[in-house]
């Protein structure tokens, strides 16, 4: 019988740690589809090791992958189904990391584009984690063989160096790694609420998991939208506009054909379409806010799930490096005589 297939993914702790709608819509949520399904062998983690790049504030993280872990289980991930943990209690990724980066090529690193942008971001702290970000990358999904990992469209590029950096290593040492393939989110790209750059606490543009419903209303009322086109008279676009995008990922697909034809006929205004957004977030972030509310009251369930998960991704992890290192020779033997 043919194994089951396996998957992989992670998030960074960021800000508090705890998730906003983005990171629900364009990863959360699929990973909790794909793990109810019970078609892969499910593994996810906080990947703390990688934000580590950035300056922060080493008193806070603690607190930060907690609340990243937290934002995992009341988004839906079932413990019971998968294997969750953080990406530092497995030592193995950093280890594999550096193998990896002997038959990664610079050029291939010089290409990331999430360098260029970050480099930008933060241009007193270019460093070479920065610069080395998609080899660890890279060794979060080889040293569980993950077959398949869920990513949104912003991770490709680094998906398609992972899948180059298995290739060299499988010629060069022979095949232990499988070649991982994209599971694409089906949710378009959930862009902030100033309609301008990527949905993020640090830019001040997210809804975030556990807003109250008060504080979705405010933030969604003054979310962008291009009133400029309606009042000259050219027809809602509502392909383009960022509160449709999060309609079509929440909304009840019936509505959202409604609020399709009326946007475009000018029928529907914006505050309206508003106003219907607002009551499909709360709706969506009524039952993850519950389950958060449950783990905050029971804190130590929360680290039982990551410890759990850390023992099984170890296992894993140890005979993924064991065959490693037995293939690169990695071993002192003495001399047959």
């Amino acid at each position: 019988m043919a194994p089951t297939p396996r998957i992989f993914s992670g998030m960074q702790p960021t800000g508090t740690g705890e998730l906003h709608l983005g990171n629900y819509l364009g990863a959360l949520s699929n990973w909790v589809q794909l793990t109810a399904a019970g078609k892969h062998e499910a593994i996810f983690c906080v990947v703390d090791a990688h934000s580590t790049t950035i300056e922060y504030d080493p008193k806070a993280m603690p607190a930060r992958i907690f609340g990243t872990a937290l934002s995992y289980l009341a988004a839906g991930l079932d413990p019971e189904r998968c294997t969750l943990f953080v990406q530092s209690q497995v030592p193995e990724h950093m280890e594999l990391a550096w193998y990896l980066g002997t038959v990664t090529a610079i050029g291939d690193l010089n290409r990331m584009t999430q360098f260029k942008d970050k480099s930008d971001q933060h241009q007193h702290n270019v460093n070479a984690g920065l610069f080395t970000y998609p080899i660890l990358m890279a060794a979060d999904i080889l040293v569980y063989k993950a077959t398949a990992v869920p990513v949104g469209e912003d991770q490709v590029q680094h998906l398609e160096l992972s899948r180059e950096i298995c290739r060299r290593f499988n010629r060069r040492y022979g095949e232990i790694f499988p070649e991982p393939k994209a599971l694409l989110t089906k949710t378009s790209r959930i862009m902030g609420l100033d309609g301008k750059t990527k949905m993020s606490k640090s830019r001040g543009n997210s809804i975030d998991l556990f807003d109250t419903p008060k504080v979705v209303e405010k933030k969604i009322k003054s979310a962008f939208t291009d009133e400029k086109k309606l009042r000259l008279g050219d027809p809602g676009r509502p392909e383009i506009c960022n509160v449709f995008t999060m309609h079509t990922a929440l909304t009840d697909a019936a509505e959202v054909q409604d609020i399709d034809t009326n946007c475009r006929s000018g029928a529907l205004g914006c505050g309206d379409c508003k106003k219907r957004l607002v009551e499909s977030v709360n709706g969506a972030l009524g039952p993850i806010q519950k389950r958060a509310e449950e783990y905050r009251a029971e804190p130590e369930r929360v680290l039982s799930v990551l410890q759990n998960g850390a023992e099984v991704a170890r296992g894993i992890a140890r005979e993924t490096l064991t065959e490693v290192r037995e293939r690169m020779g990695l071993r002192v033997e003495a001399p047959k005589k």
